[in-house]
């Protein structure tokens, strides 16, 4: 029940507020620059890299990213900047 009320709170303090909705709903934030360019704010950590595959870990879930030729550029606690030909960006639930 406290889940739900939490979540029902942060809503409407999002709207209310004006606060973006990624800061008050703990959202990553990523920004892409064609497919060559990903930076990913507000994940929880780095679970696989490889240069065809990163996947991090999510408030809830996953984000998977699949391509060709990465190399992490960088890398801070909550923020990741990955570059390659990035060919799919896929989000998995828990």
């Amino acid at each position: 029940m406290a889940k739900k009320w939490g979540h029902i709170l942060r809503s409407w303090i999002t709207k209310n507020m004006e606060l973006p909705q990624d800061v008050m709903m703990d959202l990553p934030r990523i920004t892409m620059i064609g497919n060559i360019h990903i930076y990913i704010e507000n994940h929880r950590g780095l679970i696989t890299f490889s240069d065809k595959e990163l996947r991090l870990l999510l408030k809830q879930g996953q984000l998977l990213i699949k391509g060709k030729a990465f190399v992490i550029k960088t890398i801070l606690p909550e923020e990741i900047l990955l570059e390659g030909k990035i060919d799919q960006v896929t989000f998995l639930q828990e």
